[in-house]
């Protein structure tokens, strides 16, 4: 259902969990199943901080006490390991990024992508002042601490700011994309705890799959039958009973992308969270039968957009689903006098 969807400083560098462990839930929450791009993102997190504290920490103070070479060499693995966080803001950057800005959010954009950079060249000049190092103490001190505090700003940010950010605005098979799409880039000091499948649910192994399909007016092979549904001039979508996506429409020109990857998935996963509760209130007025439709029409890119969803009742009025029709409805708006078939 396509519609019905630079604060530098803080008080604790620490890494901070921004889900309730304690919660007793049958089903945990997506973000926090192994595998899901944000649990991957946090768990490197927890893995930074540990290394910012037990081994950085630890180490540069030894440093200010006795600047020897073996001294020096330690800080210099620790900043050849943090190299790697290249990785997980390149995660966040190309994958992360570009889907807020989907939904029109660009502070993370402008502003934390201009951090992360700082960061990295922090890293950088830090490693390059430690692998040639001269003596000047002070200045590796300077900037051990400001890798130091600005990468646990940084947890504190994404853990606190963008990735509630994130879970309330993209959908779960946003989600999955970036989940496959992550090891293109690579991870940080840890990876994905194991690979992330979402629970679907399963189409009929029983379905027809050539043939004929014999109808109450006519009968078609299921070939037929597609290809009419694909040369429809609106795209149709519909869920079952269960609010399970079940089929859409193929044509050439859809209005809103559609993808396999909702094929067997509840709708209310097809939305960003925030939109959620409009999906659930239509689909509960349709089940009881307090609504047989509902329109909306929205301006969209190009298009004028109308869309229509009907409640789907067999002949006893059960319900069986939701037919979601969507129309570019510019051309017929600009339909102006007549053109008949016989002059």
């Amino acid at each position: 259902m396509s519609e019905l969807i630079n604060n530098r400083e803080h008080p604790d560098y620490h890494s901070h969990s921004i889900h309730n462990n304690n919660e007793t839930s049958a089903q945990p929450k997506a973000e926090e199943q192994p595998g899901h791009p944000v649990h991957t993102f946090t768990r490197e997190n927890k893995a930074i901080d540990k290394h910012l504290r037990e081994n950085v920490k630890i180490h540069i103070e030894a440093f200010i006490q006795d600047d020897h070479e073996q001294n020096v060499y330690a800080l210099l693995e620790d900043f050849t390991l943090l190299l790697d966080l290249d990785k997980h803001y390149s995660r966040k950057e190309n994958l992360l990024f570009p889907y807020l800005e989907k939904y029109g959010i660009y502070g993370p954009t402008n502003n934390m992508w201009s951090i992360d950079d700082f960061i990295r060249d922090g890293i950088k000049e830090a490693k390059s002042l430690l692998t040639h190092y001269e003596g000047d103490k002070q200045k590796v001190i300077n900037a051990v601490r400001f890798v130091f505090n600005e990468v646990s700003a940084m947890i504190y940010r994404e853990e606190n700011i963008l990735f509630p950010m994130a879970l309330k605005n993209l959908t779960e098979d946003e989600w999955v994309k970036i989940a496959h799409e992550s090891d293109d880039i690579g991870f940080c000091l840890t990876g994905p705890e194991k690979e992330w499948m979402p629970e679907r649910k399963g189409i009929d192994g029983n379905a027809i799959s050539e043939g004929y399909i014999k109808m109450e007016t006519g009968m078609l092979s299921l070939k037929q039958l597609e290809l009419l549904f694909n040369h429809l001039p609106v795209d149709i979508t519909f869920i079952d009973h269960d609010d399970v996506v079940r089929y859409f429409s193929h044509g050439k020109e859809r209005i809103f992308a559609r993808t396999k990857a909702v094929i067997g998935r509840t709708v209310q996963n097809c939305h960003p969270p925030r939109s959620v509760h409009v999906v659930e209130e239509l689909l509960k007025d349709f089940k009881e039968g307090l609504k047989d439709s509902e329109d909306f029409w929205i301006k969209f890119r190009d298009k004028y957009v109308y869309i229509r969803y009907f409640a789907v009742r067999d002949d006893k009025g059960l319900y069986i689903g939701t037919l979601e029709f969507t129309q570019n409805i510019n051309p017929i708006q600009e339909i102006e006098g007549e053109k008949r078939i016989l002059s």
